[in-house]
């Protein structure tokens, strides 16, 4: 680290700085910069080790000679925001008072709500006829507020806010029950971006920024105009997801993109850096990572105190000032705060000098000054060529006095007693009486009131209510299949991969004049491992910028292409930002109006062990789209290894309601699977995406039998009945496989029949299908007692014997259909449970049981023609 110098020439120290303040005060601050980039320059060729600090003084970046006059009412948007507090407050308190169990959050959004109402008021847009509408991506802790808003605005209920995560019991009394976070699945008209899950709203918000910007370039919609705001926490900011994606936003210079983080200091269980400054080491990452950087620090109440500080004492005082101090201020009163800041020295206790303790008290912080937000927000909308961060200074708690405000246990508290409500009531003039605050009341002005009209209108001018979710969204035909995928119906024993298959299938969409220009594929740094390069020439990888540079490989038919209007988006080694690229376009019928097709290909094994939580937040935002699982199963990837081998992936994707996932093992039932899906997502608009893994194994691929299309999409279908010349005495079984060991299965009943056993194959395309389908048999007749039986018990109810079932997948997976078999017949599974390992397929499909051998194996014990050890 550099050690800072004494000054060994205070007057030649002088001179230069006179110097500079001539040159800003005659010539402006760009030409200051331009000297200070050249000095700067001078200095790294003289090999002088210095560049500037990334950290700036602990006070506002914006001036206030820069600050334009407030657009709008100060008293009233004070008293809504009050309204709004009080609100939220007695929505999580009433609810919590009535059943202690639900819990909810009070003090995030009484740091954020100030941040909120100014970009309701002033900035945020919604999609109308003249403006498709800005993306507000909303801490998940303020969710309260919101709801707290939305009932001024009329689109909720007070019995609506009664019922606070109540969300089954609010039907049965005539109301709606409200999420606990913002979550589109389940208030599918209001919420449009899940931000529940810590982390994953400010990488989404980053590329559904870029995939605006994608669509844009392409010539499919217009987006300028249009901003991306979030409205994060600064706790938040510790997710590796919120800061993985922080240079893509530069590098793409994305100026449509806004980032509020609410610094008011405290995660759950204490101070977020209590010993460090959170507002500095974000303006120092921020900074290095290209973004445009204001800090929101001292509300207006400060400026007359640095304007009388000529000796920076307030400057230095700050710099010296932790975290944990800040909040201890910030749970103290103002003759603590006299005694203890403003008492370090005679210079701040002169400043002092003249407040009282309750105006010292209610010196605001950035966050909390409607002007001062105003001007940071403004300056933020402003910017050119740059993302742009608001690192906004709040109280956690604020207003909640001792209750809460600044508390180490103020995250967490739910619960406020009757002298805790009064004086909210009075810190925020609430037209409360005793009675109704102590009663927790909502409180709605008349309609005809001035504050109810100015919120309307303001909302009016800004195109509408937010946040709301639109579904207007038209159809996208689909080609028909053998238009686009006649090779695999028919492949005539060729020998290909699934995923070579998938690869020339999507070629072919993407030919569509239709439904092509909307096909979106994506991949992590693998197209050239699934074979995609072909693409590159064909449709051309997405760049902002163009293609700047010569390609190494420019004279090869498959070389590197970027452009414009590329439709590849090619994400790097980043699985998180593939899927949140994903999402974002899974989810643009919604979003933009605009229905898109995205076709995100990875290695299944980096997917949803990797990236699930990810996943479930698409599904939460009803993503539609595919995701293609390749070189899946445990087996596939031979000399991988350990964590390169996927085992899981299928039991994961059946947790999730509203993914489909299948495991086909033939080119042709990919075909028909993916032809489904599309008809599904475009043409039926369903809110269901679709996991669909695929082989990198070269194999011969059969016709697709005819009329089993039906059966297949339910998840399983006769792909060989037994050999008609064993005759009707010989022992039965039934074979169960998907994916990579389809073929050993098929190869497993070649091996009984030799031995007089007649073995029928059954292709299972899908588990989880077929356990969903036998659970909803299981609850219509436990409520209706309907008869109705499940598709695999029909499935598999015309013969006896045991059943034998293997996946290059955990055992878990085929169990997942054990109760829906017909009773009289055994069943046994074969999985690859436990680690993997690096050998050859055939070798580690012998060493977790699942090759055709192990499948004969199984098959005579189940008939009891041998032992387990045997």
């Amino acid at each position: 680290m550099l050690q800072k110098t004494t000054d060994i020439d205070p007057v030649e120290t002088a001179e230069w700085r006179d110097a500079f303040a001539n040159v800003v005060q005659l010539h402006g601050p760009e030409r200051a910069r331009f000297l200070l980039d050249q000095l700067v320059a001078l200095a790294h060729q003289q090999h002088i080790e210095w560049s500037p600090e990334l950290v700036t003084p602990y006070v506002n970046t914006i001036a206030v000679q820069s600050q334009q006059p407030y657009p709008g009412d100060l008293a009233i948007e004070e008293k809504l925001a009050s309204l709004m507090r009080w609100n939220a407050l007695a929505m999580v308190a009433r609810a919590n008072s009535a059943y202690g169990e639900l819990g909810g959050h009070i003090a995030s959004y009484a740091s954020a709500a100030d941040l909120f109402e100014v970009g309701y008021n002033h900035f945020f847009h919604a999609r109308d006829t003249q403006h498709q509408g800005d993306l507000v991506f909303f801490q998940p802790h303020s969710a309260p507020g919101v709801y707290a808003r939305a009932y001024l605005e009329g689109r909720l209920t007070e019995a609506d806010l009664s019922h606070y995560r109540q969300e089954l019991k609010a039907p049965r009394e005539g109301a709606r029950g409200l999420s606990s976070y913002p979550h589109p699945w389940l208030m599918p008209d209001f919420w449009q971006f899940p931000t529940g899950s810590m982390g994953l709203g400010p990488i989404s918000a980053i590329y559904h920024a870029r995939f605006m910007r994608y669509l844009t370039h392409r010539g499919l919609l217009n987006c300028e105009g249009r901003k991306v705001w979030g409205v994060f926490g600064d706790g938040e900011m510790d997710e590796p997801e919120s800061m993985s994606a922080l240079t893509l936003a530069s590098r793409e210079r994305l100026d449509n993109l806004v980032w509020v983080v609410n610094c008011n200091l405290q995660r759950l269980d204490g101070p977020v850096r209590g010993n460090g400054r959170i507002i500095d080491e974000l303006e120092k990452l921020f900074r290095g990572a290209g973004w445009n950087v204001i800090k929101l620090i001292w509300g207006s109440d400060w400026d007359g105190l640095f304007a009388r500080d000529i000796d920076n004492a307030l400057v230095k005082a700050f710099a010296n000032t932790v975290d944990g101090q800040m909040q201890t201020f910030a749970a103290k009163d103002g003759r603590f705060n006299r005694e203890t800041f403003f008492g370090q020295n005679p210079a701040l206790a002169q400043l002092a000098q003249g407040l009282t303790d309750e105006q010292i008290d209610r010196l605001k912080r950035g966050g909390h000054d409607l002007v001062k937000i105003h001007a940071a927000y403004a300056a933020a909308a402003a910017h050119k060529g740059q993302p742009t961060v608001i690192l906004a200074h709040t109280k956690k708690g604020y207003g909640m006095g001792q209750a809460g405000q600044g508390k180490m246990t103020t995250h967490s508290q739910k619960k406020l007693d009757e002298s805790a409500l009064l004086a909210f009531r009075n810190r925020f003039n609430l037209p409360l009486s005793d009675e109704q605050a102590t009663q927790l009341a909502f409180f709605k002005p008349d309609a005809e009131s001035p504050e109810m009209q100015y919120l309307h209108a303001k909302r009016k001018a800004l195109g509408g209510y937010l946040p709301q979710r639109h579904t207007d969204c038209g159809s996208l035909s689909v080609p028909a299949l053998d238009s686009y995928a006649n090779f695999a119906l028919n492949a005539d024993g060729k020998d290909m991969s699934t995923t070579m298959a998938f690869v020339r299938l999507l070629g072919q969409l993407l030919k569509d004049p239709v439904l092509g220009p909307r096909v979106v594929p994506i991949v992590a740094d693998e197209a050239r491992t699934f074979g995609m390069a072909n693409l590159f020439k064909q449709v051309g990888i997405y760049s902002s910028v163009g293609q700047q540079y010569e390609p190494e490989d420019i004279g090869s038919v498959l070389s590197y292409r970027e452009a414009m209007d590329g439709q590849i988006l090619e994400e790097g080694i980043s699985e998180a930002g593939a899927i949140a690229s994903w999402t974002a376009a899974a989810t643009s019928y919604s979003v933009h109006g605009l229905a898109m097709l995205p076709f995100y290909i990875y290695y299944s094994m980096f997917g949803f062990q990797r990236v699930g939580d990810a996943i479930w937040a698409a599904a939460d935002q009803r993503a539609r789209g595919f995701l293609l699982g390749a070189t899946s199963g445990r087996t596939t990837l031979g000399g991988e290894g350990l964590q390169h081998q996927d085992g899981s992936s299928h039991l994961i994707a059946a947790t999730i309601p509203n993914c489909k996932a299948y495991d086909p093992a033939f080119a042709g039932e990919m075909a028909v699977i993916i032809d489904h899906g599309m008809r599904d997502m475009l043409i039926d608009q369903q809110d269901v995406f679709y996991y669909v893994t695929l082989m990198n194994e070269n194999y011969a691929q059969p016709d697709l039998p005819p009329n089993v299309q039906d059966q297949l999409l339910k998840g399983g279908y006769l792909f060989a009945a037994p050999p008609t010349t064993l005759g009707p005495r010989a022992p039965q079984v039934s074979l169960l496989g998907s994916g990579a060991i389809l073929r050993e299965v098929i190869k497993a009943a070649g091996m009984l029949a030799e031995q007089g056993i007649a073995a029928e194959v059954f292709s299972i395309t899908s588990w989880s299908e077929l356990a969903r389908d036998g659970l909803r048999a299981e609850q219509s007749a436990m409520a209706h007692g309907s008869q109705y039986a499940p598709f695999v018990h029909t499935l598999l109810s015309k013969h006896t014997g045991p059943v034998i079932a293997a996946t290059d997948y955990v055992r878990a997976v085929p169990e997942s259909i054990r109760a829906y078999l017909p009773q009289n017949r055994r069943y046994v599974t074969l999985g690859t449970d436990g680690f993997g390992r690096s050998d050859t397929r055939q070798e580690l499909r012998s060493f977790f049981q699942v090759d055709a051998a192990s499948i004969v194996k199984a098959a005579m014990y189940a008939l009891g023609k041998t032992t387990p050890s045997a």
